[in-house]
């Protein structure tokens, strides 16, 4: 009996040290004997250049100094970070905009506490001996897609702007993955992807020049990729979350500052990761992505309300979501950062 006693009084403290069963936040102690907060992030994909900021804020302890000890996981789609999110599989995520649309939309308890690539790096990518050079030297292509993802959703939409109609193109469906196999094998002429991510590696694979036809170029810009978390989380710890928006936007500025070091931040993170010459053009792309013209001069991750109206219009247009709702049911402005 006494051994009985014993052992679930040591189970209810390593419950309470864990803080499992309720909605206490795990905790650890820093080399110097600080307390912090136990906090997982999952990224949207397999780490690449853009989430640079995210580990070189861990390697400078910029989130340490916030009291936070980050736990930085990898993803396999916005779409599947952000059911993670909303059912608190994970403190926070990094997740493209219109999948936290669409998430809210069927019901999801997830809300964006920040968009930090508030330009889309959405584009046709294709090698630069295609000859295409304009919009309508996509007619007659044949483009690898992925079939329900926003891209693809998007696509139309981006064809309208530009004169074309649904029919002037071929999309393949395939895989994420195989994208950029399909352009490189010659099945495709050209893939939807982001210019932050599948291009650089491409042109580095194939030795072969890549050029991009953007989506905020040619008449239909957008919100990408952000922070968010779940429902549950911003109201029974908002303290945590505040520290988590203020750290990660003092990552990315001091990143942006420290592109080198960043980039460097992120070796061994992942067997999947690009080279360093990859990471650092892709990283260079997303610094480009970081404002519109309302947040200029802002710190990273401040958005502005008639930007989220505008993202919510394009994405309700094309589909995405049957109803467009008021910002404030997507986003939590209050906790932007300051500077």
């Amino acid at each position: 009996m006494k051994l009985r006693a014993l052992a679930a009084g040591a189970a209810a403290v390593l419950l309470l040290a864990t803080g499992c069963g309720g909605s206490e936040t795990p905790q650890s102690t820093s080399a110097d004997g600080k307390t912090l907060d136990k906090v997982t992030l999952t990224l949207n994909w397999y780490p690449y250049g853009e989430h640079a900021p995210f580990y070189y804020g861990k390697n400078k302890k910029i989130f340490e100094k916030h009291g936070i000890d980050l736990e930085i996981r990898a993803g396999q789609g916005s779409q599947k970070t952000v059911q993670a999110t909303g059912a608190d599989q994970t403190d926070f995520g990094w997740a493209d905009t219109p999948a936290l649309l669409a998430g809210v939309g069927q019901g999801m308890k997830v809300k964006s506490i920040g968009v930090f690539l508030q330009t889309t790096p959405s584009s046709v990518q294709f090698f630069s001996d295609k000859g295409i050079a304009t919009p309508a030297d996509l007619k007659g292509k044949k483009i690898a897609s992925t079939a329900g993802d926003a891209l693809s959703k998007t696509f139309p939409a981006f064809l309208k702007a530009n004169g074309l109609a649904e029919g002037d193109v071929t999309l393949q469906n395939t895989d994420a993955a195989g994208k950029m196999a399909a352009v490189m094998s010659g099945q495709t002429d050209a893939l939807l992807g982001y210019a932050t991510d599948q291009g650089p590696t491409m042109q580095e694979k194939a030795g072969k020049q890549v050029s991009y036809l953007r989506f905020a170029e040619h008449g239909l810009s957008f919100f990408s990729n952000g922070l968010l978390t779940s429902q549950k989380t911003l109201t029974e710890r908002k303290d945590l979350v505040q520290r988590m928006v203020t750290a990660s936007s003092e990552a990315w500025t001091a990143a942006k500052g420290d592109q080198a070091a960043a980039v460097d931040a992120m070796q061994g993170s992942s067997e999947q990761l690009p080279s360093k010459p990859v990471l650092t053009e892709q990283f260079a792309k997303t610094l480009e992505l970081l404002n519109t013209q309302a947040t200029q001069g802002k710190a990273p991750g401040v958005n502005d309300e008639a930007d989220w109206r505008k993202t919510i219009e394009i994405f309700a247009s094309a589909g995405v979501i049957q109803k467009a709702e008021e910002p404030s049911a997507y986003w939590d402005g209050a906790l932007a950062p300051k500077g």
